[in-house]
């Protein structure tokens, strides 16, 4: 009979990551496992199929081989495996809950950026306090000259199984607490543990067009796990500061462009800011504030690719303070000008509004 492909034996698609995998092969052990289907032999073939599957999936160069020639791969007996135990599923799977040896954690690292870095991308050293494989003892805890000893109690396997009837509870050794090994000489410099405590300085390089909620992952930069076990992974997460000028939406940029009064009702040119250099705006004559104006390609490109976003200026009249007498006098000739029966005119907005007024206040009365 054809063998099923592993990534439709676990469900998962063919550029599913680990984490995913071991997320799938989770579900699908706990519900195939012969201990909770005692008696039923397909369950047992679909649970040693799903293990066999996730041992391929999770090993990069077994993926690899798999991935270029399916499984003519593994027919001349490289695969290995195809039996399984409870200990398996709680090694692999349950580990950390019952207090194995696992990889190191992953870390977070929070960075704040200024917009313009962010945009342009740029490269950045961070101190990051973690802990680091023991150097004189290489990571396995025992002191230089000497090496760990297999556990004579769990055989190596960090775990014992203990069994009531029907049922299998899985506990960490006690003799050699999840390790599979014993140290006779611990090293003196990590205590046994295979890691110390130290501050590491990364050189992280962010690439244009990140934004706030974005991270960067740094494989193996994490904590260095436990008796030479692999580092986890450390996560950068980006936040963009406030820009003084600039407000960012997805590709766009948004900024607000102050003009006066007579600019607004006579029409001109202003520059405008871009983040990198400036541009000419003209202001249509009678230009009322809030009006929106597109400069194309003065926003940013995403870093998930894609063309450039826009810049959107919002024009806003400004109102002139601190006046002296003399302006005083001029502004309401000026006002004085607009009234009478041209005044819906050169104010249609205002006039508008009023009238609008009137008419709700003459309904209610009505």
């Amino acid at each position: 009979m054809s063998k099923r492909d592993f990534y439709q034996v676990l469900g998962v698609d063919r550029s599913a990551s680990e984490r995913d995998i071991k997320k799938a092969y989770k579900r699908l052990a706990m519900k195939f496992h012969p201990d909770r289907n005692a008696g039923d032999e397909t369950a047992s073939d679909k649970f040693k199929e799903v293990k066999l599957a996730y041992e391929i999936l999770t090993d990069d160069k077994k993926r690899t081989a798999y991935d270029q020639h399916g499984h003519a791969a593994f027919e001349q007996g490289t695969m290995g495996g195809g039996s399984a135990d409870f200990s398996d599923i709680f090694g692999d799977v349950f580990g950390d809950i019952f207090g194995g040896s696992r990889r190191g954690s992953d870390l977070r690292y929070n960075i704040e950026l200024s917009l313009e870095d962010a945009v342009r991308g740029v490269t950045r050293e961070i101190d990051v306090p973690t802990y680091v494989s023991c150097e004189p003892c290489g990571g396995n805890g025992a002191k230089q000259g000497t090496s760990p000893q297999m556990c004579g109690t769990c055989h190596g396997q960090g775990q014992v199984q203990m069994r009531q009837g029907f049922f299998a509870v899985q506990q960490t050794c006690p003799t050699c607490h999840g390790r599979g090994k014993i140290l006779k000489d611990p090293c003196s410099s990590c205590h046994g543990q295979g890691r110390v405590q130290k501050n590491k300085t990364l050189s992280v390089k962010i690439p244009a067009g990140v934004d706030t909620g974005d991270r960067i992952r740094l494989t193996s930069e994490g904590e260095a796990g436990e008796y030479g076990l692999p580092a986890g992974d450390l996560y950068v997460q980006v936040h963009v500061c406030e820009h003084q000028i600039f407000t960012r939406d997805g590709n766009n940029l948004y900024c607000e462009v102050p003009v006066s009064f007579t600019m607004a009702a006579l029409g001109g040119e202003v520059q405008v800011p871009t983040l990198d250099g400036r541009v000419s705006l003209k202001v249509p004559i009678e230009t009322q504030t809030g009006r929106m104006f597109r400069v194309r390609g003065k926003g940013v490109k995403s870093v998930r690719g894609g063309g450039i976003g826009d810049l959107i200026c919002k024009l806003v009249v400004e109102t002139p303070v601190n006046l002296i007498g003399k302006q005083k006098e001029l502004l309401k000739e000026f006002e004085e000008t607009l009234g009478g029966s041209g005044a819906k005119k050169h104010k249609p907005k205002s006039e508008g509004f009023f009238d609008g007024v009137k008419k709700f206040f003459d309904d209610l009365t009505n």
